[in-house]
């Protein structure tokens, strides 16, 4: 009887050791079905960095960034991919919210390939179709830019506003002259002959920027990272590791593609090198640096109504590991 007990006792104390490291390893990502950030945790998953690294991922699945906003300050979500705007604009209202970047891959304005459309200036009198509405941040960006060669867009061209996939079948109906939108909507446009006239990271770059920005980042609460620092940096160490997966691995692209509901293969090898090319290189100094300088630009451009009250990027918008620049 006793030794029954003694092993039920030892069970006990195996299954509690067992709970508590799965809760003090655990991370709720709040995470919408169809983004990047859904297909890098398929790939973790898949690959079993989350077991190698001793992580519980659990998964909040929302329809859009807006609820993952809610579900990460009302304490239902650990970490989502949001942007640094976003967070210094939080952090400027009294939130004491962290960035860390994720992926420097933009946008473009995507026209047909006979188009006459080449740089910004050949959009006045065009009918231009915007993704994300009035205050999208690549939006705002473009007109800055346009606004320095004396071109205001909202007054010199045909501004119309809607969902993506909405815009993408308005171009390939020839309802729309360029439709500047999301990376991987662009992707499917390259694939179907679309070119991509006016690139952001061009647009960035020409707006003060030194390099590729991510403008996307993780975003998680500070306090959060102080208690769960080791789980957090395992985290990111098997994001970035997902990361270099994507980039290396065609088949991996393939087995993805139901997720990324992409069948057509050139796109899909459109999908990959866009992806590939934000994937984050350059150091937290100069990313920091860099999102300096298009705040302004957002700030003089959007107004309190985008960015809150402060007219500069919010000191500590940038979260800096332990022992990392």
């Amino acid at each position: 009887m006793l030794r029954v007990l003694g092993f039920a006792l030892a069970a006990m104390i195996a299954l509690v050791a067992q709970t508590s490291a799965t809760v003090a390893d655990r991370i709720r990502v709040a995470v919408q079905r169809t983004g990047t950030l859904a297909w890098e945790l398929d790939v973790i998953r898949t690959h079993g960095l989350d077991r190698k690294l001793d992580l519980a991922i659990e998964t909040v699945e929302l329809a859009s960034t807006e609820a993952g906003k809610i579900a990460l300050k009302g304490g239902s979500a650990d970490l989502m991919l949001s942007d640094w705007l976003w967070v210094a604009r939080e952090r400027s209202l009294g939130d004491d919210l962290v960035f860390y970047p994720s992926s420097s891959t933009l946008g473009a304005v995507m026209v047909p390939a006979r188009s006459p459309v080449r740089e910004i200036i050949d959009l006045r009198g065009r009918k231009l179709a915007v993704a994300g509405g009035p205050l999208d941040k690549s939006w705002l960006l473009l007109q800055a830019l346009a606004r320095r060669s004396g071109l205001d867009l909202k007054k010199q061209a045909t501004v119309v506003y809607g969902a993506p996939p909405l815009l993408s079948e308005k171009a390939l109906q020839g309802e729309t002259d360029a439709t500047l939108t999301f990376w991987n909507f662009c992707a499917d446009l390259e694939s179907k002959g679309y070119t991509r006239a006016i690139a952001m990271d061009h647009v960035v770059k020409a707006l003060g920027a030194k390099g590729p920005v991510a403008l996307v980042g993780y975003t998680f609460d500070r306090a959060w990272a102080a208690r769960n620092g080791s789980t957090l940096e395992r985290f990111l160490a098997a994001a970035r590791q997902a990361k270099d997966i994507l980039a290396s691995s065609q088949a991996e692209w393939q087995r993805l593609a139901p997720r990324i509901r992409v069948t057509d293969l050139d796109a899909l090898a459109i999908y990959r090198q866009r992806y590939g090319e934000g994937i984050v290189r350059r150091s937290l100094a100069e990313e920091e640096a860099d999102a300096r300088a298009l705040y302004l630009v957002l700030a003089e451009i959007g107004g309190a109504e985008l960015v809150g009250p402060a007219r500069e990027l919010a000191a500590g918008t940038f979260y800096r590991p332990a022992a990392r620049e």
